[in-house]
């Protein structure tokens, strides 16, 4: 396994949570690194990018204000804190790396088994 997800849980609308996405080195020297959630009965949704090697950031806007990607290279770890959730946050969460933002995507990269969110109202 290249990509483990951790952090998940059940917490309250408002209430935040902060994922964790640890890779093997050689998935975390990929230079896109991201996070998507999939919510039950429903597709794959994009949550957040981040560039790896320029630190750039990137996110949908329903999460735009509330979720903040990051990483540490030192730790081979991304994260996403999200903050004021909302019921609508509910999902599986999954991370993934890629070479190029178009490998970024369903069926391309490297992805992990995901990490389950559920808010509750």
């Amino acid at each position: 396994v290249q990509l483990v997800e951790s952090g998940g849980g059940s917490v309250q609308a408002g209430g935040t949570l902060r994922l964790s996405c640890v890779a093997s080195v050689s998935s975390f020297s990929n230079n896109f690194l991201g996070w998507f959630s999939q919510a039950a009965g429903k597709g794959l949704q994009w949550v957040s990018t981040i560039i790896r090697v320029a630190g750039a950031t990137y996110y949908h806007d329903s999460v735009k204000g509330r979720f903040t990607i990051s990483q540490s290279n030192a730790k081979n770890t991304m994260y996403l804190q999200m903050n004021s959730l909302k019921p609508e946050d509910t999902a599986m969460y999954y991370c993934a790396a890629a070479p190029t933002q178009r490998d970024l995507a369903p069926g391309g990269g490297t992805w992990g088994q995901g990490t389950q969110v559920t808010v509750s109202s």
